[in-house]
């Protein structure tokens, strides 16, 4: 008979990606039976996808911007290399200006997220995070990706992008973790 060994379903790399600080409002600590409990408002959910959706649709990682950036003097690469690298490299330009995104398929928000036994949130944590989802796809110009099903054989674009794939998984600790995608159908 074997031991019991619980492996994550999605262990998280080292975290080396730069990050920006939103605000200090709507989170705070407080204590419980001698342990600090990481407080959030629904207002922070809202902000945080709302922002990330934003980010995704516009905005490479500088990691990612600087590999491309080595294709063009990399002696190895083809000119096909260089020519998509470049590419890329000019739409993520344009993108960065926040009025066009990097893709014309905005996608599926999908959101999936890992909330420590310690942190507290008051209401329903999946609709403050679709909230977020409807604000950045009604103000950010990005092009609504959701079909609802209407019949056997007929869909409708929802027009809001939304329902969202929203997955919170219960972890120990007091953090809260998200990882925001927009899944591309095209």
């Amino acid at each position: 008979m074997s031991d019991y060994v619980h492996y994550p379903m999605f262990p998280l790399a080292a975290e080396d990606t730069p990050w920006r600080k939103l605000t200090g409002d709507h989170v705070s600590t407080t204590t419980f039976e001698g342990e600090t409990v990481l407080k959030v408002d629904p207002q922070a959910l809202t902000l945080l996808t709302a922002e990330a959706f934003k980010d995704i649709s516009h905005l490479l990682r500088p990691r990612h911007l600087d590999q491309l950036a080595k294709i063009l003097d990399d002696p190895e690469a083809s000119d096909n290399d260089r020519f998509v690298a470049l590419d890329l490299l000019k739409n993520a330009n344009i993108a960065a200006g926040g009025v066009l995104p990097s893709c014309q398929d905005t996608g599926t928000a999908v959101i999936s997220a890992k909330k420590g036994q310690q942190v507290l949130t008051v209401g329903d944590d999946r609709e403050a995070i679709s909230r977020g989802v409807f604000d950045t796809y009604q103000t950010s110009n990005l092009r609504y990706s959701q079909l609802a099903p209407l019949d056997m054989f007929t869909e409708r674009n929802t027009g809001t992008n939304l329902p969202a794939q929203i997955e919170i998984e219960a972890v120990p600790g007091d953090a809260y973790k998200f990882l925001f995608m927009a899944k591309g159908g095209g």
